[in-house]
């Protein structure tokens, strides 16, 4: 699918952040779109901008947690007479202490997470049957390579979206025109993080380096035109992906006494549900103003030093290791 032109694609969670910045990136191509998110005023505006360049729009209010409206969706999109590529792109988050956060947040971020996406790819993937041929997206994120300390539901979520794309991708092994694609985005500049449920008290942020959310626009059309199993966007995902395979005690380790010490001075701020069980009541647009120099220098030399470190502690240990086994297996022989 070199070409975008009339392509069919459907988007979720495509109100804000990424799932805008996809929406007009494949506007741009001349493809037809349907947008989906809970939040119908959002989705208006996004389809304005995307019609502006040029894009055929149907909006779809769709809440990805209920089977019955996806597949609905999927019937809308069906309007356009096929579905080229289904984007599954919802996720929301929930910041706080195991035992701090409401089960029923957790639920929720698992609901939105890992069973909307399955929602997603059940109702498309009969479709896809029919055509002979598709692309299903899966926005997953660095969080299924490592697991991230105050967001537990979280990372169950995409730990549990690897294990779900993994799996279909095999069930669809025989079906060489049916394309798998996982994104695993590093930390994004999205509106994202103000939007998720915040238990912790203090105000909440991102470690950088964090990344513009049009460079994950750009790899999901990538993959739409030329289908891979595994993306990762910004060389700190690549990072954290190996420092976790070498070592994962240590990268966990590491990363709950990063968020513990930001939490000791971060500014207070409300607890809040977010946007877990209704839509946020100010979208805001594609970029989150997390990318202010001034604002992220201190704590990029920090964080940047510690990945690093542990990094190096990873293969200095994976070195010794390899070296301690061959050594006992000279003796042993």
């Amino acid at each position: 699918m070199r070409s975008l032109e009339t392509k069919v694609i459907v988007i979720t969670g495509a109100s804000s952040g990424i799932g805008q910045a996809t929406a007009e990136a494949f506007a741009r191509g001349g493809a037809r779109l349907v947008l989906a998110a809970r939040n119908a005023a959002a989705l208006q505006a996004v389809a304005k901008k995307c019609r502006e360049l040029g894009a055929d729009v149907l909006v779809v209010p769709t809440d990805v947690t209920d089977a019955a409206k996806v597949k609905e969706l999927a019937q809308a999109a069906l309007s356009f007479g096929r579905i080229d590529v289904w984007v599954s792109n919802v996720g929301v988050g929930a910041v706080g202490k195991l035992q701090d956060t409401p089960i029923e947040a957790h639920e929720q971020v698992i609901r939105a997470n890992l069973i909307g996406h399955m929602n997603d790819a059940h109702a498309v993937i009969p479709v896809f049957f029919k055509q002979g041929r598709g692309v299903f997206v899966n926005m997953i994120s660095l969080g299924g390579f490592a697991a991230a300390p105050y967001a537990s539901a979280y990372s169950a979520s995409k730990f549990g979206l690897k294990g779900f794309s993994e799996s279909l991708r095999a069930e669809l092994a025989e079906f060489p025109d049916i394309h798998i694609c996982d994104i695993y985005p590093a930390f994004i500049d999205t509106p994202g993080l103000s939007h998720g449920a915040n238990y912790t008290g203090r105000k909440l942020s991102a470690p950088p380096p964090v990344y513009d959310p049009r460079m994950v626009a750009d790899a999901v059309v990538k993959v739409s035109r030329s289908p891979k199993a595994t993306t990762t966007v910004g060389a700190a995902a690549d990072l954290i992906r190996v420092g976790h395979f070498l070592a994962p005690t240590l990268t966990a380790t590491f990363m709950n006494w990063f968020m513990t010490t930001y939490f000791k001075s971060a500014p207070a701020a409300p607890i809040t549900d977010g946007n877990l069980f209704k839509h946020a009541q100010n979208p805001g647009g594609i970029d989150g103003g997390l990318r202010d120099p001034q604002q992220r220098l201190a704590v990029g030399a920090i964080a940047a030093t510690a990945i690093t470190a542990v990094v190096g502690l990873a293969l200095l240990r994976a070195y010794t290791q390899r070296r301690t086994h061959g050594r006992i297996g000279i003796k042993k022989w």
